[in-house]
């Protein structure tokens, strides 16, 4: 994107109000201006503004997309691959999609599966890239101008079904394993963005975009050429090692630099 927005580092959230409407809205000086604006307007620069502002305690926070895919890339980070019993592949990526169902907000709830279905269910703390325009066999040096911004997404995950199924649609796709936010952030370089997870406080990933066996301009790039990426759509490059197993009862954080933390409480 070249408009000023892009440019610029400001932070765009979603809310509902205390009547129950929903808007977007401009984090300034730790309040939210509202916006009258679509996310279609946002991502062209057009912010409108009707005076109103309220506080972060005023309002809940919503996912701060409502995407028509998303898209992981998974075993980007040799060292997590390994983990999980893959290995980073050099060339390409391991692709799988979640569906828009297993989204949740800040501070929502991440609800464990019943046992007959799984045992055992991880997080995956990732950067999550938010598409801003259209975008069909993007050549990878122009990937990043068709970032929008970044947020934060836990890429929830029933371990013991991924190792046995042939692809991961049903351990990745339980309702409530897609936390995502808290906001997006434009102008920051996706590239080179610190991830700390913790459980209970307790840090279990300390990892930097880094360190992805894949540039996330070829990710762009490979993806479109599988599938046309769409304004709003969330693409989730991939995890760090120090996955590990949630239970009910805990507090999982993902925190990546220059964006803020995602919090989720597993019920």
């Amino acid at each position: 994107m070249t408009t000023e927005l892009m440019q610029k580092t400001q932070t765009i959230l979603r809310y509902q109000d205390q009547s129950g409407e929903e808007y977007y809205g401009l984090v300034e000086d730790g309040q939210i201006s509202k916006l009258t604006s679509s996310f279609n307007e946002i991502i062209n620069g057009d912010l409108q503004f009707d005076g109103v502002k309220v506080s972060m305690e005023e309002v809940e926070l919503l996912t701060p997309v409502k995407p028509n895919k998303i898209v992981n890339f998974g075993w980007t980070y040799a060292e997590h691959a390994e983990e999980t019993g893959g290995q980073a592949n050099l060339k390409e990526p391991f692709l799988f999609l979640k569906p828009t169902t297993s989204l949740i907000p800040n501070e929502g709830d991440i609800i464990l599966p019943p046992v007959h279905l799984t045992r055992q269910v991880e997080m995956e703390g990732e950067v999550a890239l938010i598409i801003g325009k259209r975008g069909k066999n993007i050549k990878e040096e122009e990937a990043l101008d068709y970032v929008f911004g970044c947020t934060v997404f836990n890429d929830v995950t029933a371990r013991d079904l991924t190792k046995t199924d042939p692809q991961f649609t049903r351990g990745k796709g339980f309702d409530t394993f897609g936390p995502l936010g808290p906001w997006i952030v434009t102008g920051l370089d996706p590239t080179n963005l610190k991830i700390v997870s913790t459980l209970n406080g307790k840090i279990v990933q300390d990892g930097n975009t880094n360190q992805m066996s894949l540039s996330i301009p070829y990710l762009i790039s490979w993806v479109s050429q599988i599938m046309t990426l769409e304004p709003g759509d969330v693409l989730a490059t991939g995890s760090p090692s120090g996955s590990c197993p949630m239970k009910q009862g805990d507090i999982v954080t993902v925190e990546v630099e220059k964006i803020g933390k995602l919090r989720n409480y597993v019920k």
